[in-house]
């Protein structure tokens, strides 16, 4: 660790506290030098939007001040601001839920909600578990140092395996020599550094990444001190040693118990199982998943107060959540072109052949489409959305959409 620590320091170009495209001499993450260039050279690929652009020094915790607070404290619904989010679903369809907060500086925080503890099923917001679980191991190995973390994160590779198969998302691959960008989907034989499978996990949303950075969280449970140099034998042996229920058992704690530690009640957000079926071999599920917006909206709380295992830890994942590819569905509203914007989404759809419409994210058993979703506007204007929703036979993405341009209009115009 030591000659990587240093190897990373020397090849530093400026001390930096985040990464959005410029953070390549950061993370190594491949393919922000792909989104640095786009965004830098003449004639390459279609630019990001404005908001997509913002630099490594721009991206700070709002609400920092906070700190020192009780991390279960919430503020109480505004009457005022809940009668103007209230009428937002006044003409939509029963199943959608919403938690919104406005955390601009200078003036007091305002909090609305409708329907925030009806239970989805979160589909990849539950990512989020799973990236504080992972923050969580790391900090229990390497404490309050950061830069032990940072290095392992960028120097140490680790194969997809059969945890990650199958998957349905494609992630880029990019050769930073050769300048050549393929994106497919993750295969058995696929290697990536920690810090590359965050980002498809958050980035591109990759089901493979999910469950592989939640297998490495479990193996630093199991290995301790020794994850760094542990080889795949030694993980195994370890493993068997423990038996697939206890393994099952630790690797559930994992992700759940930092949700309760902020205050998340099991019935507001639980995680249940990995996010490939290759995983389970290993790993059973335990309990299902559920999700609340208002245990959304405890979790993006904790994320702006540095309460997310630590303060650097809390900005680190915030990073990861900074949106520097293509945005969809909450995020995809032309009213958000400018703001920064920072945003995991999940969907979970199922049908049945009874004749009746169904097709993709048209479910007509089930048909969740989850978001949550800071935005930081030019104008320094900065709120929170948890926003989850079940209408079948419908692609809702439109409706959040134009749910996204409505709250950014309300909260505007205070």
């Amino acid at each position: 660790m030591k000659f990587i620590y240093l190897l990373l320091t020397l090849l530093m170009v400026e001390t930096v506290s985040a990464y959005p495209i410029d953070g390549y001499h950061y993370t190594f993450i491949r393919r922000l030098v792909n989104e640095y260039r786009n965004f830098n050279e003449e004639g390459r690929a279609v630019k990001l939007k404005p908001g997509a652009q913002k630099m490594l020094a721009e991206i700070n915790l709002n609400l920092i001040d906070y700190k020192d607070r009780d991390m279960t404290d919430f503020p109480q619904v505004d009457p005022a601001f809940q009668k103007d989010v209230s009428r937002f679903f006044n003409s939509l369809e029963k199943d959608y839920s919403i938690s919104v907060m406005d955390i601009t500086e200078g003036r007091p925080v305002r909090y609305a909600e409708h329907r925030p503890t009806s239970g989805y099923q979160p589909g990849s917001v539950g990512k989020l578990a799973v990236l504080l679980g992972f923050f969580t191991e790391l900090n229990n190995i390497y404490g309050s140092d950061w830069e032990a973390k940072r290095a392992l994160l960028s120097s140490k590779f680790v194969w997809c395996g059969k945890w990650g198969i199958p998957n349905s998302h494609t992630v880029p691959f990019y050769n930073v020599t050769k300048d050549k960008l393929e994106k497919r989907y993750v295969q058995a034989g696929d290697d990536f550094s920690l810090y590359e499978w965050l980002d498809h996990m958050l980035s591109v949303s990759s089901n493979a990444a999910a469950s592989i950075v939640w297998r490495e969280a479990l193996y630093m449970r199991i290995m301790g001190a020794d994850y760094e140099c542990a080889g795949s034998s030694d993980v195994k042996k370890r493993m068997e040693e423990l038996g697939r229920d206890s393994v099952s058992i630790i690797a559930n704690n994992i992700v759940n118990l930092p949700l309760r530690k902020l205050g998340i009640t099991k019935e507001e957000w639980k995680l249940g199982s990995f996010f490939t079926s290759g995983a389970d071999q290993y790993c059973r599920p335990i309990g299902g998943s559920i999700g609340t917006t208002r245990g959304l909206m405890k979790f993006l709380v904790a994320l702006e107060k540095g309460h997310l295992v630590d303060t650097r830890s809390s900005l680190e994942m915030k990073d990861l959540l900074y949106i520097t590819d293509r945005r969809i569905r909450y995020a995809a509203s032309p009213t958000l072109n400018n703001a920064m914007v920072y945003f995991k989404s999940g969907s979970l759809y199922k049908c049945r052949k009874d004749g009746s419409p169904c097709g993709k994210y048209k479910g007509n058993i089930d048909n969740y489409m989850n978001s949550i979703a800071i935005v930081e506007r030019e104008d320094c204007t900065t709120y929170m959305v948890a926003l989850m929703s079940n209408v079948l036979y419908k692609n809702s993405a439109s409706e959040h959409q134009a749910l996204a341009a409505k709250v950014d209009r309300l909260i505007e115009g205070e």
